[in-house]
């Protein structure tokens, strides 16, 4: 997929999943806004939005670090007001920010459950409202968002964080009809299971990971996805291991 002369904003882009789809976008050709709230290392996770846009510029790509509260109104106003001030435009938008808390709703703290309900739904509804205007004034535009199986098969102390995936896929399905007759595609994109991140390491630590998918797998999948258009794909929930089946032009199932 070529996306030269592209813009992307990709959240919660230090490490992990955010990270992959940075590289994979910028080795693709797109211009790569790093946006995250981690700046300095020492934290009890590595990576930082500098090191992901140092990586990104030793590929020979082009990055901007842009740090930013995904939960406050203003702060991602100014992330897209930066991202238009360095190159114009945003044509592409990430949805990936997100926190996961394991908690059985009996035990549950209300600040956790607003946490979560702040990261993964809210955020991705100020970032998305904020880089609407311009994609719908062009006619084109991709907006892609991290979703997970959490959102449709429960388990265990994770009622809460499926509540916010599920809520996130319905926000999919329902803004890209939304937006369809502006040319503006809007996709979900799930892992088939975990995910070999950082993050997951440090909350699940002594499980077999051999299974797990590696981020690089997601950042092939949300690279096809961004080139996209609401004429070939839009309203879908796309499954990591499967995105190729779509690539080809095989038969995929609906929804």
């Amino acid at each position: 997929m070529n996306l030269n002369g592209r813009v992307a904003i990709v959240t919660g882009a230090s490490r992990g999943i955010g990270k992959a789809i940075a590289l994979g976008l910028a080795q693709a050709g797109a211009r790569v806004v790093v946006a995250a709230r981690t700046t300095d290392t020492g934290g009890r996770l590595p990576g930082t939005i500098h090191e992901t846009a140092q990586a990104i510029q030793a590929r020979g790509g082009q990055a901007l670090a842009v740090p930013f509260d995904v939960t406050d109104e203003a702060s991602v106003d100014v992330l897209v007001a930066r991202t238009q001030e360095e190159w114009g435009q945003v044509d592409i938008l990430v949805n990936n920010a997100g926190v996961l808390v394991y908690s059985p709703i009996a035990e549950m703290p209300v600040k956790r459950w607003d946490l979560l309900m702040r990261v993964n739904v809210r955020g991705a509804f100020l970032c998305t409202r904020a880089v609407l205007p311009g994609m719908i004034e062009r006619r084109a535009g991709s907006i892609i968002n991290l979703t997970s199986w959490a959102g449709h098969a429960p388990y265990e102390n994770g009622i809460a964080y499926g509540t916010t995936k599920a809520a996130l896929e319905y926000f999919t399905l329902g803004l890209a009809d939304e937006v369809k007759p502006y040319n503006v595609a809007v996709n979900a994109l799930t892992p088939e299971g975990h995910v070999d991140t950082e993050g997951a390491r440090l909350l699940m630590p002594g499980l077999d990971r051999s299974d797990w998918e590696p981020p690089e797998l997601l950042a092939e999948a949300a690279v096809f996805l961004a080139g996209c258009d609401a004429q070939s794909l839009t309203g879908r929930v796309i499954v990591s291991r499967e995105w190729k089946r779509l690539q080809a032009g095989t038969p995929y199932p609906p929804g």
